[in-house]
């Protein structure tokens, strides 16, 4: 008999944890489903689609991918990489200083620079972060895995989800203060799409006594107005993080690329911790084309063609009997809408229905945020091309006639279903 047990072995908080629910959990792509549930890009990365194989293009478009030179262990520093993030990010709307590569660290995804900033500041067992729900959820995951706890301030009722400054600064002026390392904020939200206050930000970087890094996280900025994004404001606060991803705007979710914007102590603290090659050569050839003035031209075609889709649904959503009010902003390339029961009140009962039904009769996959801080009866829907638009349309108004009409399931069955739903 082996002496080993797991549930003794193993660090109880990790025991414990519930691990960060993806959008595909619940529905997987059958090749035929329309799949608006993970905010990705639609329209896909700004690749030319002649590029079938990871190999130089004849056409001289594309990345270019050293295949025999994978032998190699990848560039360390990714210092071109990091120019061009530079590059795009430095607008001089917010300072007249300059970005430069020792003001980023890049990773796997924004995931990794979540859960490096958390090993960087916060003591196991010992310190807290401060998060404001309704939010990304890797944020509470993070600090589970790392034995840290949470201090939630919500976020201030939608539809405008803005913080609530004062009671923010109020937990940074508590007794016990001093042990919130990381404040993270979404910026624009998710679920909630609402772009925060600048102003508001500024606020809290400005507060007198507080020794703590706040982390403005904006993985969907390039869908807010242009200019938005706060990235160059880390050379004017030496406690500020503002992290992106290639995986929305760009529709590179697939590589795996994230970058956090920061002083360059800080990012030399997250630099110092990462695995040594944690980006990968076919990673970062592919990041530096979509950078490119190439890349990038693709990239805001796509994005506008989303826009438009966005624009349409913000006509269309309203008109359709059985959809409430819009919860939150129009800022990100996802809209989150109320569903409402027979008596014109939002209902978890009745999003979930609608969800389930979606998914299992008309191939469309959305996503119940119903479970969420201030999200009652929500579903929260990616912008995709215009014929998923067209196809998602079409059979939201069937179901929420057919959810609206008849009762498929008792309600006491459907409201313990809606109860039980895992929300990420």
């Amino acid at each position: 008999m082996s002496p080993f047990n797991l549930e003794t072995c193993a660090r109880p908080n990790i025991l414990a944890l519930e691990p960060y629910r993806c959008a595909r959990d619940d529905y997987k792509d059958d090749g035929t489903n329309v799949l608006l549930d993970a905010n990705e890009n639609a329209y896909g990365p700004p690749l030319p689609p002649s590029i079938t194989g990871l190999i130089q293009p004849q056409s001289g478009l594309g990345p270019v991918i050293d295949l025999p030179g994978l032998n190699r262990y990848p560039d360390p520093h990714q210092v071109p990489l990091k120019q061009l993030l530079c590059n795009l990010r430095q607008t001089h709307v917010h300072t007249q200083k300059k970005l430069s590569p020792a003001n980023l660290f890049v990773g796997v995804g924004s995931d990794e620079a979540i859960d490096a900033l958390i090993r960087a500041f916060c003591r196991p067992g010992q310190d807290k972060i401060l998060v404001c729900p309704p939010t990304y959820g890797m944020y509470s995951v993070s600090a589970q895995v790392n034995d840290v706890s949470l201090v939630k301030i919500p976020l201030l009722p939608g539809p405008d989800f803005q913080l609530d400054v004062p009671s923010i600064l109020s937990a940074l002026s508590s007794l016990d203060a001093s042990t919130i390392k990381l404040a993270y904020f979404c910026s624009p939200g998710n679920p909630t799409g609402s772009l925060l206050s600048k102003s508001s930000i500024e606020s809290i970087l400005a507060h007198p006594t507080w020794n703590g890094v706040v982390v403005v996280d904006e993985a969907y900025i390039d869908f807010a107005p242009d200019s938005a994004s706060l990235a160059e404001w880390v050379v004017e606060f030496p406690n500020l993080v503002v992290m992106q991803t290639l995986s929305k705007a760009f529709g590179l979710a697939g590589i795996r690329l994230g970058a956090a914007f920061t002083s360059p102590e800080i990012a030399r603290l997250l630099n110092a911790l990462k695995a040594p090659y944690n980006v990968n050569n076919i990673t970062s050839a592919i990041a530096e084309y979509a950078l490119s003035p190439v890349g990038l031209e693709v990239m805001r075609a796509n994005k506008a063609a989303l826009l438009e889709q966005r624009d349409r649904l913000l006509r269309e959503m309203p008109t359709i009997p059985g959809v409430g009010k819009l919860m939150g902003g129009t800022e990100s390339n996802f809209l989150l809408y109320e569903m409402l029961n027979k008596d014109g009140q939002p209902d978890n009962v009745v999003a979930l229905a609608v969800y389930e039904g979606l998914a299992e009769t008309k191939g469309v996959v959305v996503r119940f945020r119903g479970k969420e801080h201030g999200c009652l009866g929500c579903l929260r829907i990616t912008v995709g091309t215009e014929d998923e638009v067209t196809r998602f349309l079409e059979a939201i108004k069937k179901q929420l006639e057919q959810v609206r009409g008849v009762d498929a399931r008792s309600d006491e069955e459907e409201k313990e279903k809606a109860a039980s739903a895992i929300v990420a």
